[in-house]
């Protein structure tokens, strides 16, 4: 048998086996997740001065909340808005406190358990998201999404390459797809990743868009790039914790890999990378949603993808990563108050980028550098990526600004995604271009 038709047959088996998984996992029924979110509700709360963020801290420390926005309690603001998550049992007596406080705030989500629902379109049946053609506008499990990738591969072999760059703690294959004509080998190449935060469905809603887009044959924009330039996507970086928000908790963040001295499991893998590793607006307790790991790239996903970047980071010109939920377009530094040597640059390619997302429906994005625009955060993959030598390194917080939260309906997922592609093309199209001024040249930081 020929080394092609092997290939094929190999494929076919795989895909095979991915499709009987993917029929027989996921959260399944009019009841997803058994209930367990049903009275739970989520706060906006807006402390107004500096005593009212310490009184709300005080009161937050006692009553076991998901902070949703900020992540981590330290970074709650006056005048800035805080979401959080809070348990059904504990909400009346939030809300007295936060009364008998003065501290101004409403109630963003009355049943949380009703928004998950309504989200995925449990009432439907599940059977939809596995038959042919490919929804690209329904959310979709690993199973669902792994078996997709196959078949893309399989349907597109002289543009599309999937391969794996490792293994996840639980074992699964991190795989990538490679896209781009092969005529040039050592083209610029694009590297967008998703899904690295569980619980952000939209991320990887997004990259298989992206791909889809990508392979349109009747948009001569995107050809043009196709020829000129490789894209690498990761649809789901954080495979075991995408995983586990769709059978198990919803609203899971980390990785998943157990930690020996406590129960709790899972590293924040945008707080993992070798950059200025658990400092400001990490944690190093394992129990905190920002848990920065024992030791940088202690994630087994994280080390597989900082690995295959070093190895090609000549190549690479830009890195996206793709989050939820702000509509923000972020570039370094997180974990510092300075300004980057190619500013200049990398500003004018973010105020490119979020005009062309505006273009598709006014949706507005605030961008700058995650650590005014955002908040402070080490160790994340977007410095990690602009310190090893990739000019163009940025993360977008997609839809919304909190209404939804990381519940975004699926009614939603084309309208973020159409935006999003313009937005991402208009960067991956800048980098045709030469941007070098004699005051800003690009230098990497120690």
């Amino acid at each position: 048998m020929a080394p092609d038709a092997r290939r094929a047959v190999r494929a076919s088996l795989l895909l095979a086996g991915v499709i009987i998984c993917g029929n027989a996992q996921g959260p399944v029924g009019a009841h997803p997740y058994d209930g367990r979110y049903a009275g739970d509700q989520v706060f906006r709360v807006t402390p107004r001065d500096a005593e009212e963020v310490k009184v709300l801290k005080g009161i937050l420390e006692h009553i076991k909340v998901d902070l949703w926005q900020p992540n981590i309690a330290s970074l709650i603001t006056h005048n800035g808005t805080t979401d959080v998550h809070v348990k059904r049992n504990d909400t009346q007596g939030l809300q007295a406190r936060l009364k008998g406080e003065g501290i101004d705030y409403k109630v963003l989500i009355s049943n949380l358990q009703k928004e998950i629902e309504k989200q995925t379109g449990y009432r439907s049946s599940r059977k939809r998201r596995s038959e042919l053609p490919y929804d690209y506008e329904v959310y979709h499990s690993l199973e669902e999404a792994s078996s997709w990738m196959f078949e893309m591969n399989r349907t597109h072999p002289h543009v599309v390459n999937m391969f794996s760059v490792g293994s996840s703690y639980e074992g699964r294959p991190l795989y990538v797809l490679q896209l781009g004509k092969r005529s040039r080998p050592q083209k610029k190449a694009v590297w967008i990743d998703c899904g690295v935060h569980a619980r952000e469905w939209i991320g990887p809603a997004f990259c298989q868009w992206f791909v889809r887009e990508a392979l349109n044959q009747y948009d001569p924009g995107m050809r043009r790039l196709m020829n000129q330039l490789n894209f690498y996507i990761m649809p789901v970086f954080n495979v075991d914790g995408y995983h586990f928000s769709w059978t198990t908790d919803r609203f899971w963040r980390k990785t998943r890999s157990k930690n020996h001295k406590f129960h709790c499991r899972g590293v924040d893998a945008n707080r993992n990378w070798k950059v200025k590793w658990c400092e400001e607006g990490a944690s190093s307790h394992p129990c905190d949603d920002t848990y920065c790991g024992p030791f940088p790239e202690s994630e087994p996903e994280v080390k597989a993808v900082a690995k295959f970047l070093r190895k090609h980071k000549k190549r690479f010109k830009a890195y996206i990563s793709i989050h939820a939920y702000a509509q923000m377009l972020l570039y370094p530094y997180s974990y510092k108050y300075a300004t980057i040597p190619n500013f200049s640059c990398v500003e004018s390619a973010a105020q490119n980028a979020v005009s062309a997302l505006y273009s598709a429906y006014g949706v507005k994005y605030r961008y700058g550098p995650a650590s005014t625009t955002l908040y402070v955060s080490s160790g994340s993959s977007m410095d990690w990526a602009y310190r090893n030598g990739i000019p163009y390194a940025f993360a977008f917080e997609l839809r919304d600004t909190g209404f939804f939260g990381f519940l975004l309906p699926e009614a939603l997922i084309g309208p973020t995604c159409t935006e999003t592609m313009r937005a991402v093309r208009a960067i991956a199209t800048g980098l045709l271009k030469k941007c070098q001024t004699d005051r800003d040249p690009y230098v990497p930081y120690a």
